[in-house]
């Protein structure tokens, strides 16, 4: 059967994040510190964070100090700020802690935790991972906890500490992906809001740069010895924590998570390529559609590879070096050539046509599915039709998620 590709125009509602509970609502809502459930952003001290859904507050000061707590996962959050504090009379006490691995023994001595204390570096800030067990009214706790430098305050040029603890009991089973999965998620500042999440980095340090060819083309780009392995390992962490979620209420809103995840995790690690491929197109920056297409061109070109055993998801530096994946890969490959080229994109998935697609604002005629109040242009990454064309088997929009990448 020879199918038919259509640019009819079709619009879609975002998925929506559903309300927190009136107590975490009311003190998100107080708080100068976070303005927005989930991700948590903090306009006071420049930290993000994006933790796995059904994570709700129970306990905080409603500026410095919260409490998380995840009733599916039965894991705790608990995040604190240390900071030199301004006093009433316009003196500022000072950091209640020297530095990062001061705040880490301290926090070992007071929990009487027998994990182990690793300091290592983060983008040149001063970080600490903990390994958790320690006993608690319930028994044994097992987790992880990252102790991590913010940005400097001004004018003063002090620093403050960030504490977050992820843990849960430990017969509850091994939760060490779900532990990761959050607090790899820190973006301790704006700057490393597109970079690899500080586990990540902990784990698999970047190595060595070298020049590899990508994929069907004569471009050499850019990248680093672990970036493949560290870009996988990241997929497969998330998808395990995405897998348990297909029964939950929170499905949709995980499913974007783990898009999100892996966006961010890539961002960095392709730029170089990126920039490779748009001086080989060598496309005028105001031919913004004409870019798209040749990258779309370029991703439908790919050998089409599903791993049905696991994530089934190709991460996006093997996929563009290796020139392979399914169409989620693809969909969000091209997406963020797009964003690295300053164009807004995402993708859209259907569990419905177990397919996925690439969303760009771009202008001219085709498909377009409405994201965030915007009518983008729909892209099929596996197989050969031109931008804003889908298959008109796959035209509803009810079957649809639009997935927004930060």
């Amino acid at each position: 059967m020879v199918e038919t590709y259509t640019i009819m125009v079709f619009t879609n509602s975002p998925a929506r994040r559903p309300p927190l509970a009136p107590l975490a609502f009311l003190l998100l809502l107080c708080s100068p510190a976070f303005v927005s459930p989930s991700p948590l952003a903090s306009p006071t001290w420049g930290f993000r964070m994006d933790p796995p859904e059904g994570y709700g507050l129970v306990d905080g000061d409603g500026k410095d100090r919260f409490s998380f707590y995840s009733p599916a996962e039965d894991t705790r959050l608990d995040v604190v700020v240390y900071a030199a504090v301004l006093r009433r009379d316009g003196s500022r006490s000072e950091n209640p802690y020297a530095s990062v691995e001061a705040l880490a023994a301290d926090i070992q001595q007071r929990l009487n935790n027998q994990g182990r204390i690793k300091p290592f570096t983060y983008r040149n800030k001063k970080a600490v991972l903990l390994d958790l067990a320690f006993s608690g009214p319930g028994g044994l706790s097992q987790g992880y906890g990252l102790c991590i430098e913010l940005e400097a305050q001004k004018p003063q040029g002090e620093k403050p500490f960030l504490l977050a603890l992820s843990y849960g009991l430990a017969q509850g089973g091994d939760k060490t992906d779900m532990h990761f999965s959050v607090l790899d998620s820190i973006a301790p500042s704006p700057q490393e809001r597109l970079v690899p999440g500080p586990i990540t980095e902990y784990l698999y340090p970047r190595g060595t740069p070298r020049s590899v060819p990508l994929a069907g083309l004569p471009v050499q780009a850019i990248l680093y010895e672990q970036d493949a392995a560290a870009a996988q390992a990241v997929v497969d962490r998330e998808f395990a924590i995405l897998t348990g979620y297909i029964a939950s209420e929170h499905w949709k809103e995980a499913w974007i998570r783990f898009y999100r995840a892996i966006y961010r995790d890539s961002f960095e690690r392709l730029s170089h390529a990126a920039f490779m491929l748009e001086r080989f197109w060598n496309i005028p920056e105001v031919e913004a559609r004409e870019l798209a297409e040749k990258a779309l061109q370029w991703v439908q070109s790919f050998t089409y590879e599903r791993n049905l055993q696991g994530s089934d998801f190709v991460n996006l530096v093997s996929a563009a070096v290796d020139g392979r994946g399914d169409c989620d890969s693809r969909a969000l490959l091209w997406a963020l050539i797009l964003e690295q080229a300053n164009i807004p994109a995402g993708i859209m998935v259907s569990p419905h046509y177990s397919h996925a697609m690439g969303l760009a604002d771009l202008p001219g005629e085709g498909a377009r599915f409405t994201l965030d109040g915007k009518s983008l242009l729909v892209a099929e990454t596996t197989t050969a039709v031109s931008l804003g064309r889908i298959s008109a088997q796959m035209r509803d929009p009810r079957y649809w998620l639009g997935v927004s990448l930060e």
